[in-house]
Formats: structure tokens, C-alpha cells, sequence
């Protein structure tokens, strides 16, 4: 990744890892795409690749992962879709021409119809109503972290995923507490907690 700027957090699903472009929303959040050239770099990453970003190409990319966060967020806690939200999907996904065409490996690409950041957010879009709408499957989730709250899609086949990502949110919270219960055992053998709870 280029030098000065914090890493990428990238997942499987496009829209959910597109939300993670801004992470930690409920703690000390990290930007990810602070400038138009990083917002060119993560499309390129998922296969997008486009010619230039504006700084105004910039903000409707935001205003979108701002809006599938809210849908994906509603849709886990299974509230009623916030409308502002569904409606700047719905713009952005009509708004692009993008077509998804096979490699000769069997696999799904897409093809942007003129390489503009307008084309690339019309497939995030068109993802978010997948997932959202629950045509793919799969079921959305909101990470344990409390600092992160991330939405995030889970395929997993028991389908209790925690965590956003295992290797962030996961260990942290597994740090954290393995930390918090060392401090109590230290307390305890001091004295200064009071007696161990009896077993």
C-alpha cells in the first residue's frame, strides 16, 4: 500500500468490504480513503480499475458507503431500511454502466463501461442491493467489536461469525480480554480484589 496512508481492510464481499474504507466508527475511526488516489487504489484492488477521481467523484463514493453502512446495519438488526440510504444506492446503481462478463477461468468480472469512478460505484451498488435484498446467500452481521460495529456479510455455514475480520476486531477483543482477566488474577494475588471467587 502507498506509504503514509493506512492500510486496507479487504473482505470478500465488495459492498461490506467498501464500508470498511472507513473503520472504528465507534472509536478513534480511521479513514482509509482520505484522497481521491486512494479511492482509485482500493477500486483497482477489486478489479475497478478507473482512469481518474475528482474530489466530487470522492464525496459520492463516501455518500454511498455511508448509506450501504446505514442499509446493511438496518437490515442486520432487521429495522425498516432507512429510505435516504436506499435511495442513494438505488441513484448510484442505475446512474453506472458496468456488465459482469466470465474469465476463462469461470469466474465473474466486471467490465465498466467507461472506466469512470460513476461506472465502479454502480457495481458496489448493485452488490449492496444483493446483499441487503438477500438474493445472495448469506446473512448480515454487525462485528462485536464495539468500536467497530462494522456490517459484514456472513457465509459462513453456521453463520455466527463475531467479527468483521478475525485478524483485526477479533484479536483485539481476544487480547483484551485474555488482558483483563491476567489483571484480575495479578489483583487477586495481591490482595487487592479480596478474596478469588470460589469455583
Amino acid at each position: 500500500m502507498r506509504a503514509g496512508f493506512p492500510d486496507f481492510r479487504l473482505g470478500n464481499v465488495l459492498a461490506t468490504s467498501f464500508t470498511g474504507t472507513l473503520s472504528e466508527r465507534f472509536g478513534d475511526s480511521v479513514e482509509r480513503i482520505p484522497v481521491p488516489q486512494r479511492l482509485i487504489d482500493w477500486l483497482a484492488v477489486y478489479g475497478l480499475t478507473v482512469d481518474s477521481c475528482t474530489s466530487e467523484q470522492l464525496d459520492l463514493a463516501r455518500e454511498l458507503r455511508e448509506s450501504i453502512h446505514a442499509a446493511a446495519t438496518a437490515a442486520a438488526l432487521r429495522e425498516t431500511l432507512p429510505a435516504a440510504a436506499v435511495q442513494v444506492i438505488d441513484d448510484r446503481s442505475v446512474e453506472g454502466r458496468a456488465a459482469a462478463v466470465l474469465t476463462p477461468e469461470g469466474e465473474r468480472r466486471w467490465r465498466l463501461g467507461s472506466s469512470s469512478v460513476e461506472d465502479a460505484l454502480a457495481v458496489i451498488a448493485a452488490d449492496a442491493v444483493d446483499i441487503i435484498s438477500g438474493e445472495r446467500d448469506g446473512k448480515l452481521a454487525l462485528c462485536a467489536s464495539p468500536t467497530c460495529r462494522a456490517a459484514f456479510f456472513d457465509t459462513s455455514q453456521s453463520r455466527t461469525r463475531k467479527w468483521c475480520d478475525m485478524n483485526t476486531c477479533g484479536n483485539r477483543q481476544k487480547k483484551a480480554r485474555f488482558n483483563a482477566g491476567r489483571s484480575r488474577g495479578e489483583a487477586w494475588e495481591s490482595g487487592l480484589a479480596g478474596p478469588a471467587p470460589r469455583e
